[in-house]
């Protein structure tokens, strides 16, 4: 299997979008997407409330599903149970499931509640997703793990760690899905199976569940293959690109192709927007279909992108690319590489500005048209420019994003530049 990892927690893309990214991923060797809705799933009752205004349909979810299967690609959905579910415990209603009162990052598994809900959440998914023959429990950074009140009375009444009572909850959760969903395989990141002795492991039969090596995690194998089912992990290798781009390499072991582009968590800032990670996503597939970035690698890329050539160690692409959100992943480029520069630039080294326009003379409507006329002109026009400039992009980003992800990369990655020049072009008229 090889996955792309669509993880939701922030810039989901709108179904019109995945429509064109689709055929492009199975073109490059992809064959399974793995779905981590988060909030973006449209959660049904007591789960309503866990939806994002923007949530997808039960229409939007069957069509991806229409799609993966038009392109040959299998849905893995990933549910998070343990770690990673702020998106959850953020919700007041939800509160006395924290593992730690303060922190919304971690269930705590010794309430009862704990496993109901999941187990609410894991039906409405599965549910959706009949066709489905993997399901991915997430179980990765399972943060403050052991500090609760109710994890360290359970260690000290079973004699136990924090390892044994990771595997209780994880044995729980499978035994759930494998008594329900007759059939059904289950995979789990490996980055806390590391931290857990070999003697701990041993002792645990856990069902059947294959291991994935977590992105951004580089460690030898650890040897888990004596739990029933379990897959040993492969070791991950960076490939150079947009950040958090990570490939594993075993062939005779589960592959998996992630490209981390949207949140590390339900509170960051968004990392990196997808048009703009579909090059580093289209070498990390095409190396893992070749086993190497070889010359031949390189070139389907190039080809598949629509670009002349590229720079793996710059991180950039030369050439107009055309694949969907070509233009997206070129305007940022523009964003990122010229935006702030050129309105520094302009406020900092001009003589006149900062001689006869200073925030003193802003300030009071004070100044001498014979020294604001030498860089007016040059100013109203770097801010038309760059104005015109980011009504398109706008626009652009509008048709492959939600609201929320095109205010948010705006508020990120323009405003607190542009901000500046429109406010001095406000001054100056």
């Amino acid at each position: 299997m090889r996955l792309v990892h669509l993880d939701l927690k922030g810039a989901a893309p709108r179904i019109s979008y995945l429509e064109q990214v689709f055929p492009l991923l199975s073109q490059l060797g992809a064959n399974g997407i793995l779905i981590e809705y988060e909030d973006m799933f449209p959660f049904k009752g007591e789960l309503e409330i866990l939806k994002s205004p923007y949530a997808y349909s039960e229409e939007d979810i069957e069509q991806i599903q229409q799609l993966a299967e038009l392109h040959k690609l299998e849905v893995v959905p990933l549910v998070q149970t343990f770690g990673h579910v702020e998106f959850i415990l953020k919700h007041e209603k939800y509160q006395h499931l924290r593992e730690v009162e303060r922190f919304p990052n971690s269930f705590n598994p010794h309430v009862p509640d704990t496993l109901a809900l999941l187990k609410s959440i894991l039906s409405q998914v599965i549910e959706k997703h009949r066709r489905s023959t993997w399901i991915h429990i997430g179980a990765d950074e399972v943060f403050h793990l052991g500090e609760g009140m109710d994890s360290k009375n359970w260690m000290s009444r079973n004699k136990g760690d924090t390892g044994t009572m990771y595997l209780k909850h994880i044995k729980e959760v499978l035994g759930f899905i494998t008594t329900q969903y007759w059939g059904l395989r289950a995979l789990m990141w490996d980055d806390m199976l590391r931290k857990i002795s070999v003697g701990a492991l041993r002792g645990k039969r856990m069902g059947t569940a294959a291991v994935a090596p977590k992105p951004g995690v580089l460690a030898a194998p650890i040897p888990v293959a004596t739990l029933a089912g379990i897959v040993p992990s492969a070791r991950q290798e960076p490939v150079p690109g947009p950040v958090g781009t990570w490939i594993s390499g075993e062939h005779e072991e589960p592959q998996a192709s992630s490209c981390r582009w949207h949140q590390y968590d339900h509170y960051s800032v968004l990392c990196e927007l997808l048009p703009v990670g579909i090059p580093s996503l289209a070498i990390c597939l095409q190396t893992l279909v070749n086993g190497g970035f070889t010359e031949e690698t390189k070139r389907k890329v190039l080809d598949t992108l629509g670009f002349q050539s590229m720079q793996l160690e710059q991180s950039t692409c030369e050439g107009r690319g055309t694949f969907p959100g070509a233009e997206i992943y070129h305007m940022v480029e523009q964003v990122n590489g010229h935006l702030k520069e050129s309105i520094l630039k302009a406020l900092e080294e001009e003589s006149a500005i900062k001689g006869w326009f200073s925030p003193y003379h802003r300030k009071r409507q004070f100044g001498n048209p014979r020294n604001m006329e030498t860089f007016g002109s040059k100013v109203l026009k770097l801010h038309e420019d760059w104005e015109s400039f980011i009504r398109d992009l706008h626009a652009r980003l509008e048709r492959v994003y939600f609201p929320d992800t095109v205010e948010e990369w705006m508020e990120e990655n323009v405003n607190p530049y542009l901000d500046q020049l429109r406010d001095l072009v406000r001054d100056y008229r």
